[in-house]
């Protein structure tokens, strides 16, 4: 296994890291008006006026829950590519595979990026599509994801330098 695959290879596991943590965390968008309100995808909690923390698994609009699936099948792609370029060491046939797979998840995450601002219009938030209002933020969650979007461009360009012919 030669340095560009375990650096595309690190990379990815970062981003996979980096969305599997953002998906776990109620952290995407953030309120501390009415007390505090943290969203995600797959959880939300409230705090209200000091009292116990209560969180629950959210009613998703149709937005966010293509976002999600996206977000969790590009996870699936990731881990993919990951054992792709594992078994690379013994069988340089496989890289192609672990490229198309990995540009599978890269194209999933762009998608998500560019369809959950659109659910910024549900009651809770109260904004428009892609306009926040200023009572809300966009959360750590958020900008995990988002470090996992650009990770997997930059892992994708690492496991394109690999599958170019050696001459």
């Amino acid at each position: 296994m030669d340095k560009l695959t375990m650096i595309s290879g690190s990379l990815f596991l970062t981003a996979d890291i980096f969305a599997i943590v953002s998906l776990a965390r109620p952290d995407w968008i953030v309120t501390e008006v009415g007390g505090e309100t943290r969203m995600g995808l797959m959880w939300s909690c409230m705090t209200l006026y000091k009292r116990d923390q209560v969180c629950y698994t959210p009613d998703l609009q149709p937005e966010w829950l293509l976002a999600l699936v996206c977000i969790f099948v590009g996870c699936i792609c990731i881990t993919t590519t990951i054992i792709l370029l594992a078994t690379s060491r013994w069988d340089r046939n496989v890289v192609p595979y672990a490229r198309w797979v990995g540009f599978t998840a890269m194209v999933l995450f762009c998608l998500a990026a560019v369809i959950f601002p659109m659910g910024f219009h549900v009651d809770e938030i109260g904004g428009q599509p892609y306009q926040l209002p200023n009572s809300h933020q966009v959360g750590i969650s958020y900008i995990l994801f988002v470090g996992a979007l650009w990770i997997t461009v930059i892992s994708e360009l690492f496991a394109g330098k690999v599958c170019l012919p050696h001459f």
